[in-house]
């Protein structure tokens, strides 16, 4: 992933206001939070967490405070959102859990130590299906035997009619959420093109090609799929 160029550049403005301009659709994060720590309940009292493009932390600091003797280590290239993520982490009080790593996620040792990751709305930045499957496949092995994977794209089948209105619906809650509509028509234009947008099976698809066990899809919030998985054990 490390030649991968992201679509969307963060400075550290941008990093700083990217959680109040998310606020209004919080509802969306919280259900799908809710349901993670359900997934994850069976984990290890002390166990350890890799989330992949972790962004401003929100859910390694909702996955902390639920499970108080984890630890986690933060992968995010993006400098300006690590130092919002370090600073929510600080004003956490679990500074101490935590390890940063700055940089794409091949440029993390490949050690077998976490036992589950977290990559939410991150792999559909990757055009290229090889990539994405790579990407899963960086992942998988950095994880236990039998580790979970979390994670979540925009995905639907953008041939479809469906498609089309259930996208009209989004951008509509976009509006609701006061995002400007110029960022509104970006974020339409940068659909097939800067985000791939797959149906959901293929990118169900792609994460078993990479090392998974066949995933399952626990929540949809209209373009939004999130799948759990579990490393595939070796024969």
């Amino acid at each position: 992933m490390k030649n991968q160029k992201p679509a969307f550049i963060f400075d550290q403005k941008a990093a700083s206001d990217y959680d109040k301009r998310w606020a209004k659709l919080a509802p969306i994060r919280d259900s799908l939070d809710l349901f993670i720590r359900a997934i994850l309940l069976e984990l290890p009292a002390d166990a350890r967490i890799l989330c992949v493009g972790v962004g401003t932390g929100s859910e390694l600091i909702a996955l902390a405070q639920a499970f108080p003797q984890w630890r986690f280590t933060a992968v995010e290239p993006a400098i300006p959102m690590l130092n919002v993520c370090r600073q929510k982490v600080e004003e956490s009080g679990i500074t101490a859990r935590c390890t940063f790593h700055e940089g794409y996620l091949d440029s993390l040792p490949a050690s077998n130590e976490f036992d589950a990751a977290t990559c939410l709305v991150v792999s559909h930045f990757l055009m290229q299906k090889e990539e994405r499957r790579n990407f899963f496949n960086q992942i998988a092995l950095r994880l236990r035997p039998q580790g979970y994977l979390i994670s979540s794209d925009i995905a639907y089948d953008m041939s479809t009619s469906a498609y089309q209105s259930l996208l009209n619906v989004w951008l509509r809650m976009m509006k609701s959420a006061e995002l400007p509509e110029e960022d509104i028509e970006k974020m339409r234009a940068s659909y097939g093109r800067d985000v791939a947008v797959l149906p959901p099976q293929e990118v169900a698809s792609l994460i078993a090609s990479g090392g998974f066990d066949a995933p399952v899809l626990f929540f949809q919030n209209l373009l939004v799929h999130a799948w759990y998985s579990r490393r595939t054990s070796p024969n």
